[in-house]
């Protein structure tokens, strides 16, 4: 009898799934992945690099690394959002498939893309309209994330969506293993207290807790958060302050740790004022304004960051060189000459 429990437990262990590979001690630098602004040339995604996590230099010297027209349905993609898989070494990226020129209630679809070097992308597009029945009155599908449900065991991609005159409400539904479609169908993942609309979710797990970021749409325009210990279990604590730090409109809440530090960085987009924000926080309830030590050789919209090792970062800066960074330089590849 207590051979069996062993062999059950031994199965049930090797059937979980396979955690990172890559540890905080293995990460040296960051990727910053982002798009420029509302004309269809900015509607593409491009790639940013940083060695401490404050000071940033464009790759390809600012130009996409992508080409909207050959992986989006529309010709344009917005808000870009990255993340490491839990094997360490598989890259989701999720797009608001979208031309803005085209009307704010537009579009129907979203992009998802996978790569295990952050070079090579493959690419699906689904189509919210044409994926699911009865969406004769949807008007728009913005701003798509991945997170790993670590109770589901599977990738769950969360994004905003209005139908008809009711709000924008955040929805999740999972991809599937090829990370090509979404499985199932799609469920409302956040509806905040007060009915109104929710957009530009995303979700941080700290201290035993997932962290909803989201921007208060037509009524404040500000981010604020929610947390909760179940993603999909409907139970939110709200925070009924907002957390930018400024008075200026805001959207596009980007999370992320910094390497080796009890520290996250909460930037945003201070998109009326052609600005973008960052934060500091340990708590991610209290904010310091950080802009000072802050530098970038490009204006980003709406973007994602994460750490990357320094073979990563080789191996971007190899595949999209720029002006701006000196390889021998910024990789320690060698001395450089004196300008």
């Amino acid at each position: 009898m207590k051979l069996t429990r062993i062999l059950a437990g031994a199965a049930m262990f090797l059937t979980l799934p396979a955690m990172a590979q890559t540890s905080d001690s293995d990460m040296s630098a960051y990727l910053f992945t982002y798009f420029t602004g509302n004309h269809m040339d900015q509607e593409q995604i491009r790639f940013a690099v940083s060695k401490d996590g404050y000071n940033y230099l464009a790759l390809n010297d600012n130009q996409p690394i992508l080409d909207s027209k050959v992986i989006s349905s529309t010709g344009g993609v917005r808000d870009p959002h990255i993340l490491r898989g839990e094997d360490g070494k598989t890259f989701y990226m999720v797009v608001t498939d979208m031309v803005s020129a085209n009307g704010w209630d537009s579009n129907r679809a979203m992009v998802l893309l996978k790569s295990d070097d952050l070079v090579n992308w493959t690419s699906s597009v689904v189509n919210i309209q044409k994926r699911y029945p009865d969406q004769e009155n949807l008007k728009r599908v913005w701003a798509p994330q991945t997170i790993y449900d670590r109770e589901a065991g599977k990738y769950m991609i969360y994004w905003s969506m209005q139908h008809g005159n009711g709000p924008d409400i955040i929805y999740y539904a999972y991809a599937n293993p090829e990370f090509t479609d979404l499985e199932g169908d799609y469920k409302p993942l956040f509806v905040p207290a007060d009915k109104k609309s929710c957009i530009d979710g995303d979700i941080v797990w700290h201290d035993g807790k997932y962290h909803l970021f989201y921007k208060t749409e037509g009524h404040g325009n500000g981010i604020k958060v929610a947390t909760t210990e179940s993603l999909t279990s409907g139970n939110w604590k709200e925070s009924p302050d907002y957390k930018q730090q400024t008075t200026d409109a805001v959207e596009g809440a980007g999370t992320f740790k910094l390497i080796g530090q009890d520290k996250y960085i909460l930037m945003y987009d201070v998109y009326m004022n052609k600005k973008y924000q960052f934060t500091e926080t340990t708590d991610l309830e209290n904010f310091k304004v950080i802009d000072s030590d802050v530098t970038m050789d490009f204006h980003p919209r709406h973007g994602t960051v994460i750490p990357i090792t320094a073979e990563e970062l080789a191996r971007v800066v190899k595949k999209w060189p720029s002006k701006s960074i000196r390889p021998c330089c910024f990789l320690g590849t060698g001395v450089c000459e004196k300008k």
